[in-house]
């Protein structure tokens, strides 16, 4: 699993820091998106959406969500 710390990083920066990986999640892997900022949680599962990407999103302390993409 390949992890993207985000934290601190407003959008659109988080979506692109995801966009830049989509040949590896293409290939199988899977990414684990770290964030601080709960308007990227709801631009990547957009994002994610739009691409039909599997997704999960958790907020795994309060205001910290670790988002799993994969295809």
């Amino acid at each position: 699993m390949i992890k993207i710390n985000c934290m601190g990083y407003n959008c659109p920066l988080p979506v692109i820091m995801l966009r830049e990986k989509y040949p590896l999640i293409m290939s199988g892997k899977k990414i684990l998106l770290v964030t601080d900022h709960n308007l990227a949680v709801q631009n990547i599962e957009y994002y994610c959406s739009l691409n039909n990407l599997e997704y999960k999103s958790e907020e795994v302390l309060k205001g910290v969500w670790e988002i799993t993409v994969s295809k």
